[in-house]
């Protein structure tokens, strides 16, 4: 029977690019920069790589359909690159790839490294991929600004919130993470901001205003892993070890069935029962010391809360205007400024994330580093729609943890 992968596999290193509008860079200069960095964390040379994974969604123009471009930007030895997308769950899929491979002994080092260019497609959010009289007329899919109000309005009727406790909840979402945006050299944007000035912005889609929303950028992200013994073979002491890994996907039921009711994200719900089970964690809320999750809008990180078991049911807007997912909070979540101060280069997002767990365990995020030493980071991935997607966990800490 399966036992899942806690502690079979250690980070050797990781790497971040600048996240922005990186006129100056190409798709293969930012999985460089990246690159370079994980590769002098991890202390090796691309010649020990065994095998390697590219999380791509959309910049097919940039990168291509193949893992080609980044054999050939990285030079790796002619080893096995595979390409890999799962809507926004996609760098977390890359970095599960890399992960399995080495704690399945078939890689002894893997790479996973996810990038995206999206500033160059000239859209102010995700470039609709598909064009048409019935996508155009019609909008079979929707918008995420859309189909995301819904999801605030349906966890409004769920719990009996009022409209403005619901909005100053998500308003000091966006505040908070603004806030830790500014301490982080790589975020896109680094500006502090008033709730009233969140409260008073443009609306997209009620109830979601412009600073409800992330944005897109450039950017790529990089993990190096192997086993803990080969790492500590390699000089490595203080290691940072793969704790579980799940991920869940939509069936249908959702938009098949009467059972949901729009609130909340199941598959969320199934990937976090599943990592906690696999991690051996037994109460959220207190074992978790920090969180990266997919904030594509404000309501979607506070929703996410429940979803994880850190808030109760309808008590995450009562936690969040607490200050409990505040950078000097007990549960401190997007202490590096989250998507909405990164953007959303969807290639990349999940690695960044594991990322600045990965730094937090190791006290190494300079000025937004966390005074209480974490124990177990959390990151989550959510690609889709609220009624159709993928959820993606990946829970790290230090090997003795």
């Amino acid at each position: 029977m399966a036992s899942g992968i806690k502690d079979k596999v250690a980070i050797l290193g990781m790497g971040c690019a600048k996240f922005g509008e990186r006129w100056d860079a190409d798709a293969d200069g930012l999985m460089v920069e990246a690159y370079l960095e994980a590769l002098a964390d991890a202390g090796i040379d691309t010649s020990q790589i065994d095998a390697a994974w590219l999380s791509v969604a959309m910049d097919s123009v940039n990168t291509g359909a193949s893992g080609v471009p980044a054999s050939v930007a990285l030079r790796l030895p002619n080893i096995p690159v595979t390409k890999v997308e799962n809507y926004c769950a996609s760098g977390t899929e890359a970095f599960r790839g890399a992960v399995y491979a080495v704690a399945s002994g078939a890689a002894d080092i893997a790479l996973a490294i996810g990038v995206e260019k999206l500033k160059d497609t000239g859209y102010g959010g995700l470039p609709a991929r598909t064009r048409g009289t019935t996508f155009d007329m019609v909008g079979v899919q929707g918008s995420a600004p859309g189909n995301f109000a819904q999801l605030a309005g349906a966890y409004r009727a769920r719990h009996g919130i009022a409209k403005a406790d619901l909005k100053r909840a998500m308003a000091h979402v966006s505040v908070k993470s603004h806030a830790n945006g500014v301490k982080n050299p790589k975020a896109h944007l680094r500006k502090a901001i008033s709730e009233e000035t969140v409260l008073n912005a443009p609306m997209v889609a009620e109830p979601l205003g412009l600073f409800d929303c992330c944005g897109v950028s450039d950017g790529a992200a990089c993990a190096i892993v192997t086993t803990p013994e080969i790492a500590r073979g390699l000089g490595k002491r203080d290691l940072v070890t793969v704790k579980a890994l799940q991920l869940a996907v939509s069936n249908g039921w959702e938009l098949q069935g009467a059972g949901w009711d729009g609130s909340y994200f199941h598959t969320t719900r199934v990937a976090a029962d599943r990592a906690y089970k696999e991690a051996g964690i037994t109460d959220p809320r207190r074992q978790i010391s920090l969180m990266e999750v997919h904030d594509c809008f404000s309501v979607t990180e506070l929703v996410t809360m429940e979803d994880l078991q850190i808030s109760l049911e309808g008590a995450a807007v009562t936690d969040i205007l607490d200050g409990v997912f505040d950078a000097d909070g007990t549960n401190p979540c997007q202490i590096d400024g989250g998507l909405k101060c990164f953007g959303h280069p969807i290639g990349a997002s999940g690695l960044r994330m594991i990322y600045e767990n990965y730094l937090q365990l190791l006290g190494r995020a300079g000025e937004r580093q966390r005074r209480t030493p974490p124990v177990f980071g959390l990151s989550h991935n959510l690609g889709g729609m609220p009624n159709q997607n993928v959820a993606a966990i990946a829970i790290v800490g230090l090997a003795d943890a």
